[in-house]
């Protein structure tokens, strides 16, 4: 049993960690590993991958597969949302982030997971993943901030293995562009996602922020997930299928 955390990505990133044995190794392999994502993948850091990419300066055939698969995926939430999520907006730098933070973080899990980690919950600035229950018939508990009052949480998930993921303008302004207009986001609050993998949950929840109220019914209809969505009128949207903790 542990509790690890360490500054990644710009954001704090928590392990609890309630198997029983030797996992040091396997924290250090999960945290190393999201460091080089970091360093790889981060459109702030000028020699980064991702940064060369964009400017140019790597042929699309000497991408890395992890970055190729990066780009697969923004590709496929582009499609899927009809333009509004993007990781290509015009007179920006390419910025796949809405996508390598969940595709990350889960392959951190899933590092934990193949060294045996069987009861964990990995957060890293709100999406989370979690893998079994931290007791014996006890879920863990999943808090979703309150979009207004940042002391509060909305609601309480229960997970017990799975992905929650939330994008909102809480932290970071007006950050969520609509790739069709490239205009800020509006309409929502917060989206949270859940879904049994983070990358698809993290993508997801950007891509119906980012739709607006056509976000609601449109997060809804995605296989695999349910939905907890606050729109700009205070109106709460919760699927009927997702579980309070």
């Amino acid at each position: 049993m542990a509790v690890h955390v360490e500054p990644v990505m710009g954001l704090p990133v928590s392990l609890d960690l309630r198997d029983e044995g030797e996992f040091s190794a396997a924290v250090a392999e999960a945290f190393g590993w999201l460091h080089e994502v970091d360093a790889r993948f981060s459109p702030y850091r000028m020699d980064s991958e991702v940064s060369r990419y964009g400017r140019g300066e790597l042929p699309a055939g000497d991408l890395s597969g992890d970055l190729d698969e990066v780009l697969g995926l923004c590709a496929h939430y582009e499609r899927l949302s009809g333009g509004a999520f993007s990781a290509r907006l015009p007179g920006r730098a390419l910025d796949p982030c809405a996508v390598v933070k969940g595709w990350a973080v889960q392959r951190a899990a899933d590092r934990l997971h193949a060294a045996g980690a069987r009861r964990f919950c990995l957060n890293a600035g709100g999406d989370v993943v979690t893998a079994g229950e931290p007791e014996p018939g006890r879920p863990w508990r999943v808090g979703v901030r309150h979009p207004e009052q940042p002391l509060e949480v909305c609601a309480v998930i229960a997970s017990r293995g799975g992905a929650v993921a939330t994008s909102a303008a809480y932290e970071r302004g007006q950050h969520i562009l609509d790739g069709r207009t490239g205009q800020p986001a509006t309409g929502l609050l917060s989206v949270t996602i859940v879904a049994e993998d983070l990358a698809n949950a993290d993508a997801l929840a950007t891509a119906a922020f980012a739709l607006g109220e056509e976000g609601i019914g449109w997060a809804a209809a995605q296989p695999g997930c349910e939905v907890l969505i606050v729109d700009a009128d205070r109106r709460v949207h919760r699927s009927p299928g997702l579980a309070a903790g």
